[in-house]
C-alpha cells in the first residue's frame, strides 16, 4: 500500500506549476493508497495557499471528500503512535509532524510515502518515502 503527502495533494490543486500539478495528478490517478488523517488534515489547512488562484476552502473540503472517497484505506490516529513518533523524531531528525505522518504511515503497513519533503528520496525504517517530481520517479507502480 502506498500514500501521498500533503504537498503532492496541494500540487495537483495548484495551477501555478503545471508540471508538477500534472505530475501529481498523474500519481493519484494511477496508484491506489491509503489517505492518512493527519494529510486530510493537513490538505484542508495548507489549500489556503491557494486561494490566490481562486481555490476555496468549499472547494478544500469538496477535495477531502473525494480524496475519502478514493482511498483504498483511511488510517486514523492512535494515541500510542505519540511514542513511536518520539522515537522516530530522534532517530531520524524529523520534526515532529514528519514523525507523526511516518509512525502511523508504518503502523498502517504503508511501503512508500510519495513526498517532496522528509528528505525523500530515502529510507525509514520499512518505509520508502518517493518525491514523485524527480527525474527518476517517474513511473509508478
Amino acid at each position: 500500500m502506498n500514500a501521498i503527502d500533503t504537498n503532492i495533494w496541494i500540487y495537483s490543486h495548484d495551477t501555478r506549476d503545471p508540471r508538477k500539478q500534472s505530475i501529481a495528478m498523474q500519481l493519484i490517478a494511477t496508484t491506489p493508497f491509503a489517505l492518512l488523517w493527519q494529510v486530510g488534515c493537513e490538505f484542508v489547512a495548507a489549500s489556503k495557499k491557494l486561494a490566490s488562484t481562486g481555490f476555496t476552502e468549499a472547494q478544500a473540503w469538496a477535495a477531502l471528500t473525494a480524496m475519502q472517497a478514493a482511498a483504498n484505506v483511511v488510517l486514523l490516529p492512535e494515541p500510542d503512535l505519540w511514542t513511536e513518533a518520539h522515537s522516530l523524531q530522534g532517530r531520524y531528525s524529523l520534526s515532529f509532524w514528519d514523525a507523526l505522518l511516518i509512525g502511523a504511515c508504518i503502523r498502517g503497513g504503508v511501503q512508500v510515502l510519495y513526498t517532496e519533503d522528509i528528505g525523500a528520496p530515502r529510507v525509514i525504517d520499512t518505509l520508502k518515502l518517493v518525491n514523485p517530481f524527480l527525474s527518476a520517479a517517474k513511473t509508478f507502480p
